[in-house]
C-alpha cells in the first residue's frame, strides 16, 4: 500500500503586476463587457429599438435549450460553470463584434475594388464569414485550453467548450437577423406566417439552432484529440487544432454557399450533409462519454486496493442512473447540501480516474502528484454522505441475478435424477460475476496496477483513525 509523501514545495518567485490572477480576470471582464456595449450598440443601429427587443425575445428561446444539451453531454465529468460562461460571453460579445467589423471591412473592400456589390456579398458570405466567424469563436476555444488545462481534457470537453461559445455567437447574430426582419415588415407591412420574420424565425431558430454549435464542434473536436495526446506529440497537438478549425470553415461555407445552388440548394445541403453530420457528431459524443465512463470503472479499483473508496464504489460511479440515484438517496437523507456533497464527491472521483489514466499513459502534467492529492483529500472529506448514498445507489441498479432454470431431461440420458434434485427448483450454477458488482463479494477486485507501491504514480494510502 502506497503512502502519502510529502507535499512538493516550490521555491518562492516573484510575480509581476499584470501576472497576477485578479488583474487578468479583470482584463477580461473589462474586454468583454466593452465588447457587449460595442455589439449592443451597432445591433440596435442597425435594427431599431423595437426591432432590437423582438429580435432579442426570439434570439433567446433555443439558447436553454442548447445550453442544457451540452451541459447534458458534460455530466459526466462536468466542467466549472465560469468556463461555460466565458465561452458563451466570449461568443456573443467578443466573437460576434470582431465578425460584424471584419465582415463589413472585407465586402466593401470587394466591393470598392471589384465595382460589383452583388459579387462582393457572395464573397463575404461564402468566404470572408467562414474564415473570420470560425476564427473568432476558435479563439475562446484556444484561450480554455492554454490557461484551463486542468479542465480541458478530452473530446467531450472540447465539444462543449466549442458548442457554447458558438451558442452565444448564435445568439447575437440572430438577434440581428431577425430584427432586421422585424424592421423589413414594418416598411411592407407583412404580418403573420407570411412575413419575413416568420420566415427568419423558422430557417434559424427552429430548422437550424444547431448550425453555428456544429460548426465550432468541429474546432472542438480538434482540440480535444490534441489534448489526449501524449506530450511527446507536439507537431500532432498543433496541427489537430488547425484541421478542425479548416474543416469548420469549410462547412459553415458550404452552409452559406447552399442558397447559390439554386431554388432548393438549401433544402438539399440541410437534408443530405447538415442532418447526417449532426446525428454522426452527436453519436460521436454521446459514444466518448460512454468511453470515460468505463475509465472510470476500470481506474478506480486502484483506490479501492488503496483504502480510498469502497468497493461498490467503481461501480455505481461508472453508471449515471446509479449516480442520479445516489443524489436522489442523499437529497432525502440530508437535504439538498448532502444532495451537493454527493455531486462534489462524484466530480472529484471521476477526476481522479481521469487523471489516473494520464498518468498510466504518460500524459500527466508535473502536478500530478498535488492534484492527485487534492482530489483524494476531497474525497475523504465527504466520505461520510456520499459512501451510504453510492452503496445504495449500487445495490438499487445492479442486474438482478440470473432466473433459476429447470435442467432438460435429456441432461440425465439414464432417467432418473442425481439424489437431491428437485428439477423445479434446480439452475444451472452462475456465471462469474462482472467486475465491481455489488453482488460479488466485498473486497480487492483489482490488483494496484503497473506502479510498484512506491511509485509516485501509485495511489497514496488513506489517512489513519488519528486523522480527522
Amino acid at each position: 500500500m502506497a503512502t502519502c509523501p510529502p507535499y512538493p514545495t516550490r521555491a518562492h518567485r516573484h510575480t509581476h503586476w499584470w501576472q497576477r490572477t485578479w488583474v487578468r480576470y479583470g482584463a477580461l471582464i473589462t474586454l468583454l463587457a466593452l465588447s457587449g456595449l460595442v455589439i449592443l450598440a451597432l445591433v440596435r443601429e442597425q435594427t431599431g429599438t423595437q426591432g432590437f427587443l423582438v429580435g432579442l425575445g426570439l434570439a433567446v428561446l433555443p439558447v436553454p435549450l442548447l445550453i442544457a444539451a451540452f451541459r447534458w453531454l458534460d455530466r459526466v465529468d462536468p466542467g466549472p460553470w465560469r468556463n461555460l460562461l466565458f465561452c458563451f460571453a466570449w461568443g456573443a460579445c467578443a466573437a460576434a463584434l470582431i465578425a460584424i467589423i471584419a465582415n463589413s471591412f472585407a465586402t466593401r473592400w470587394i466591393a470598392t475594388a471589384t465595382a460589383d456589390p452583388a459579387g462582393a456579398d457572395t464573397w463575404g458570405a461564402t468566404v470572408i464569414a467562414p474564415v473570420v466567424e470560425e476564427s473568432a469563436k476558435a479563439a475562446a476555444v484556444l484561450l480554455v485550453f492554454l490557461f484551463r488545462r486542468r479542465d480541458f481534457t478530452g473530446l467531450v470537453d472540447g465539444v462543449v467548450v466549442a458548442g457554447v461559445t458558438a451558442t452565444g455567437f448564435a445568439f447575437t447574430e440572430n438577434i440581428l437577423y431577425l430584427g432586421t426582419a422585424f424592421g423589413t415588415d414594418q416598411l411592407t407591412g407583412d404580418s403573420g406566417i407570411a412575413s419575413v420574420t416568420a420566415a427568419t424565425f423558422f430557417v434559424r431558430v427552429v430548422m437550424s439552432p444547431f448550425a453555428h454549435p456544429l460548426f465550432t464542434v468541429l474546432t472542438g473536436i480538434g482540440f480535444g484529440i490534441a489534448a489526449l495526446s501524449a506530450g511527446r506529440h507536439r507537431l500532432r497537438r498543433a496541427l489537430l487544432p488547425l484541421a478542425g478549425l479548416l474543416l469548420a470553415m469549410g462547412v459553415h461555407a458550404l452552409w452559406n454557399g447552399s442558397a447559390a445552388f439554386g431554388e432548393y440548394g438549401f433544402f438539399a445541403v440541410y437534408a443530405a450533409f447538415m442532418v447526417p453530420s449532426f446525428g454522426l457528431l452527436t453519436w460521436l459524443v454521446i459514444w466518448t462519454r460512454q468511453r470515460e465512463l468505463g475509465t472510470v470503472r476500470a481506474e478506480l479499483p486502484a483506490y479501492v486496493v488503496a483504502g480510498w473508496l469502497t468497493p461498490a464504489e467503481p461501480y455505481a460511479l461508472g453508471s449515471m442512473r446509479a449516480r442520479r440515484v445516489a443524489r436522489q438517496y442523499a437529497r432525502r437523507h440530508a437535504g439538498k447540501e448532502g444532495a451537493r456533497a454527493v455531486a462534489r464527491y462524484e466530480a472529484c472521483a471521476t477526476s481522479v480516474a481521469f487523471l489516473r489514466q494520464r498518468g498510466r499513459r504518460g500524459r500527466a502534467g508535473a502536478d500530478f502528484t498535488v492534484r492527485e492529492r487534492e482530489l483524494l483529500e476531497a474525497l475523504w472529506r465527504l466520505r461520510d454522505v456520499a459512501r451510504p448514498a453510492l452503496e445504495h445507489a449500487a445495490r438499487a441498479t445492479a442486474p438482478p441475478p440470473p432466473a433459476p432454470r429447470p435442467v432438460p431431461p435429456w441432461a440425465y440420458p439414464y432417467g432418473g435424477a442425481p439424489p437431491g434434485h428437485d428439477p423445479r427448483t434446480a439452475s444451472a450454477p452462475y456465471a462469474p460475476y462482472l467486475p465491481y458488482s455489488p453482488h460479488a463479494p466485498y473486497g480487492p477486485q483489482a490488483p494496484l496496477g503497473p506502479y510498484p507501491p512506491h511509485h509516485p504514480y501509485a495511489p497514496y494510502a488513506p489517512p489513519g483513525p488519528h486523522r480527522p
